[in-house]
Formats: C-alpha cells, structure tokens, sequence
C-alpha cells in the first residue's frame, strides 16, 4: 500500500462559515485551527498547506468560560490592557486561532485564509461558504 502525498497545485480550498455565538471561544479556535491546517481531509500531508478557508462571524457573542473574562490581559505596544472582547473581540479570535496553528512560514501563510468578523455579515457570499457546525 503506497502512501499518496498532495502537491501544492493539486489542493482544492474550500470555503466555510464559523458561527461563534453562544460557543466557548477555545472551541471554535480549535475547529477553526483544524480547517485551516486541513487535517479533516483525506490526502492531509504535514508539508504542504492543504487548509481550507475560514470565516468566522459572531465574534462578540463567543463565551469565554471561567474566570478568563476578569485574569486573562491582552497588552498591546499602546499599553491598552484588558477589555478586548468588549472592543475588538475579532481580534480576540483571531489571535486564538493564530497560537493553536504552527509557529513557522506555513503557519503564517495558514493564517491569511482566516476572516473574523465582529457581527453576522460577512463580505465572502461570492464565495459560497459552508456553514459547518461546532464539532464537540
């Protein structure tokens, strides 16, 4: 039995839709995470970025469990702390997803693929997203 391996060019990208209201936010950046990195696909090779696109809308309704809403801080250079969900949750959600994909150049060109949007619109219906479920 031979091992098949995809090329580059050979990668079919899809398109999905995220919601993130209601569900905590660690598990919408793991699912997130997986898309993007293209493990849920048959012919996933670890070299190669054969990820899908990833919109995730609702980023404002994302719940975070336990006391992470009172201890977690988000510094930044401008040394504003704290109070990101309140302000730029998209950010929030994004920088969750970008620690659970690979430090290195592919883990960065993973991350481009990835849209977050604060409220339920999004500018990608061209693109015909499928909205998937949280898997649990």
């Amino acid at each position: 039995m031979s091992t098949t391996l995809v090329k580059p060019a050979e990668v079919e990208r899809k398109w999905y839709v995220l919601d993130a209201a209601g569900k905590p936010l660690g598990r919408v950046a793991a699912q997130a995470a997986v898309l993007l990195r293209g493990k849920q696909k048959v012919d996933f090779t670890p070299n190669v970025d054969c990820g899908d696109h990833v919109i995730i809308i609702n980023a404002e309704k994302a719940i975070l469990t336990g006391k992470k809403l009172d201890q977690k801080l988000y510094r930044r250079h401008s040394g504003y702390i704290s109070g990101m969900m309140e302000t730029k949750p998209e950010l929030v959600v994004y920088e969750a997803v970008r620690g659970m994909l690979p430090h290195n150049s592919m883990g960065r060109t993973m991350i481009k693929k990835l849209r977050v949007y604060k409220g339920a619109q999004h500018d990608h219906a061209a693109q015909k997203p499928v909205a998937i479920e949280l898997v649990k």
